[in-house]
């Protein structure tokens, strides 16, 4: 197993090794289909996460450089250990700052747009590589976005 793939794929995903490992295993140590099987894997263990109750959560507030947008989000984890966790705090920021820059309307129309930072990912590809990382199940609870 090519240990130095291995290494940059936990620091670009956050996935587990005990994952990028069973990745790199079952694509023979080629990085793209490594890629495509952990997408694979947390859509699968994202979907095993979906009847989990998210109790626990942060509350983010971003206002965009001018002061004449702001967003206020809840983003709903299993776990205060989780919410309290720096990269959880980093994947709210970004979600708010998204929605501050793409105004959806509703939930759903925000997790299906793709990432403004990265459009070959959607705001769901984002929250589901989070719970695969983290091992819990992330959602979005609601967002108000204000402009002047």
């Amino acid at each position: 197993m090519n240990n130095d793939l291995l290494k940059k794929l936990r620091e670009e995903t956050g996935v587990s090794v005990a994952l990028i490992r069973k990745a790199l295993m079952e694509a023979g140590d080629d990085e793209s289909k490594a890629r495509a099987t952990l997408t694979k894997l947390g859509a699968d263990a994202a979907a095993k996460k979906e009847s989990r109750e998210t109790n626990a959560g942060r509350i983010e507030a971003y206002i965009h450089g001018g002061s004449r947008v702001g967003v206020l989000l809840e983003l709903r984890s299993e776990t205060d250990f989780v919410s309290r966790n720096e990269e959880f705090a980093k994947l709210a920021h970004e979600i708010a700052m998204h929605i501050a820059a793409m105004n959806p309307a509703s939930v759903q129309e925000l997790i299906a747009q793709p990432f403004i930072k990265d459009p070959a990912r959607t705001i769901t590809d984002l929250i589901s590589a989070a719970s695969a990382s983290f091992g819990e199940r992330i959602v979005v609870g609601q967002f108000v976005r204000y402009e002047l």
